[in-house]
């Protein structure tokens, strides 16, 4: 088990099962020994429902993803060749194929009851431009393995970053700097991205911890809800069947006294046939 073939599967499920799984697969890379996996495997984050419905298009109509990625690959060849009439050719197939794919993902996501709203079709679309523009998010699609929408601000050099979760804000020119300033400010930065990275990582751990635990306690909560039901079915059970048993008994008390009844009854009549025969053979 790694953790591709882990986060292959759990992005191949419905999002109301990825918390219950990803659990169990790193439960089960615990029992295996492997602590840094099972510790990976917590970290993937839950795919929110549009990101779930573009990983569903990316596994269901793959032929058409790689068709759009290809476009993309067109796209950032012409911008590199600052090739005007070809950009605004590829723009407009780019703006129809989104749209014909975001259609056939909402499409895809009803199939599997799961139907869109403006919303999710609106990030859908955005999600499928942002991998237009940076091979990073295309390949995010293409491995239908995105934890959330990706929004891309432009086409051009100064737009070229992708951002989770808002606007890209343009670059601001600044005054050049020395080698050394700019080595120093680079450590700063580097050493900066690396607790951000590391904070984030953890606040995704924490945040599948909890998930987890709270799935835990739901499902905990749940099998003693069905126990204490059978509980109350089975004390109901128990007391009908005390009810049957003491009807059972008196019924069989009343059995054998009227059996009594009608063995003495018998035996008096058996008695009387003897006496009656035994004068006729006197006579």
């Amino acid at each position: 088990m790694t953790l591709d073939d882990v986060a292959g599967e759990l992005y191949t499920l419905d999002p109301g099962d990825f918390v219950s799984t990803r659990a169990e697969r790193a439960a089960q890379a615990r029992a295996d020994g492997d602590r840094d996996l099972a510790k990976a495997i917590t970290a993937l984050r839950k795919p929110t429902v549009a990101a779930w419905t573009v990983n569903l298009l990316s596994r269901h109509a793959p032929q058409e993803i790689a068709a759009l990625l290809e476009l993309g690959d067109a796209l950032r060849s012409a911008q590199r060749q600052l090739s005007g009439d070809k950009l605004r050719a590829l723009g407009a197939q780019r703006q129809q194929v989104v749209n014909a794919m975001t259609k056939r993902a909402a499409e895809l996501a009803a199939e599997h009851d799961r139907p869109t709203n403006e919303q999710v079709r609106r990030e859908v679309g955005q999600t499928l431009t942002a991998a237009l523009a940076d091979p990073d998010v295309a390949d995010l699609v293409r491995a239908g393995v995105l934890p959330t929408t990706v929004t891309y601000d432009g086409f051009g050099p100064a737009g070229l970053v992708a951002i989770t979760g808002g606007k890209a804000t343009p670059p601001k020119t600044k005054p050049r700097k020395t080698t050394s300033e700019k080595d120093t400010e680079a450590q700063r930065e580097a050493a900066a991205r690396q607790e951000l990275e590391d904070a984030e990582s953890g606040l995704a751990a924490a945040r599948a911890d909890r998930d987890e635990s709270e799935a835990a306690a739901a499902q905990a909560k749940s099998e003693l809800d069905a126990i204490e039901s059978r509980i109350a079915e089975l004390r109901e059970e128990l007391e009908h069947a005390e009810h049957q048993r003491h009807f059972a008994h008196t019924a069989e008390h009343r059995a054998r006294s009227e059996y009594s009844a009608a063995r003495s009854q018998f035996d008096r009549m058996q008695r009387w046939v003897e006496r009656a025969r035994g004068r006729l053979d006197e006579d």
